[in-house]
């Protein structure tokens, strides 16, 4: 791993984090087709990082919303004046919990080109079937909702293997839920945020033992800056590219990519 390597991760995870084409597929895939050893799931966990930075200071002023209202919830006790709390922690616990659950088979069986294959293809078309449902005007910035709040957390939590997309998930089942393009991606980004910090924090034991980094700290800062970067302009014209043309083309996008993995697998 050298630094123009790292720029290359770091590209392929700000662009894809925040498409609905699954980044850690991607990053997962770049070894099988370029001559490279795996870096391991802590350094694909650094290039989310850059990822989260990048969420962090573009919707700095929905995490204000959410810290008012936390604020405002302890001080009142009223879950009708903090939806957009609510929600937010409730759909985090939800992923945290099958999270937990989950990860184990991930990271045993996740990872090979024919399973990524299939996650492409039928996330894919889920995502196409849900675009084309109809807004129904579902919000969960003004309405408390126990139902979809644990839907949306639950499914986010698929994201943990290569090829499902968190932010792809988590999109599909807001626009089944009735969420407007824009909506859905706002609180699909915003709810990526614990799940990085925390994935991270979970491997803080295996950090600071040593065991957990193949890549040296430099090029990785390299990768995580290059994230960020990219990261920060995609999430921009991506907000602008959905209200305009939907899911569609990344649908078709990941239905092509999924069958040549199958293929070649």
């Amino acid at each position: 791993m050298n630094n123009l390597l790292a720029i290359f991760y770091g590209f392929i995870q700000g662009l894809t984090e925040f498409l609905p084409v699954s980044s850690s597929g991607h990053l997962a895939l770049i070894p099988h087709f370029l001559p490279l050893k795996d870096p391991g799931v802590f350094f694909d966990l650094m290039m989310h990082l850059g990822t989260a930075i990048a969420v962090i200071l573009y919707f700095n002023k929905e995490l204000l919303i959410l810290c008012k209202e936390g604020i405002l919830l302890l001080k009142t006790r009223q879950v009708s004046k903090s939806p957009y709390f609510i929600n937010y922690t409730l759909a985090t616990f939800f992923s945290f919990l099958l999270i937990l659950i989950l990860k184990k088979t991930a990271l045993d069986y996740g990872r090979t080109s024919f399973i990524i294959g299939c996650n492409f293809i039928f996330f894919g078309i889920l995502m196409y079937l849900a675009d084309r449902r109809e807004d129904k005007g579902t919000s969960m910035v003004k309405e408390y909702s126990l139902k979809n709040a644990l839907i949306i957390g639950l499914s986010q939590s698929f994201a943990i293997f290569p090829g499902v997309s968190r932010s792809g998930i988590t999109l599909t089942t807001s626009r089944f839920l009735g969420m407007s393009r824009i909506d859905a991606s706002r609180f699909s980004f915003l709810l990526s945020l614990p799940v990085i910090i925390g994935s991270i924090t979970f491997k803080l034991p295996e950090i600071l033992g040593g065991t957990a980094i193949d890549v040296a700290p430099s090029i990785m800062g390299v990768g995580v800056i290059a994230s960020f970067l990219f990261g920060i302009v995609t999430i921009h014209f991506f907000l602008k590219l959905i209200s305009k043309v939907g899911l569609v083309y990344f649908s078709v996008y990941r239905v092509i990519i999924g069958a040549m993995l199958i293929y070649y697998s």
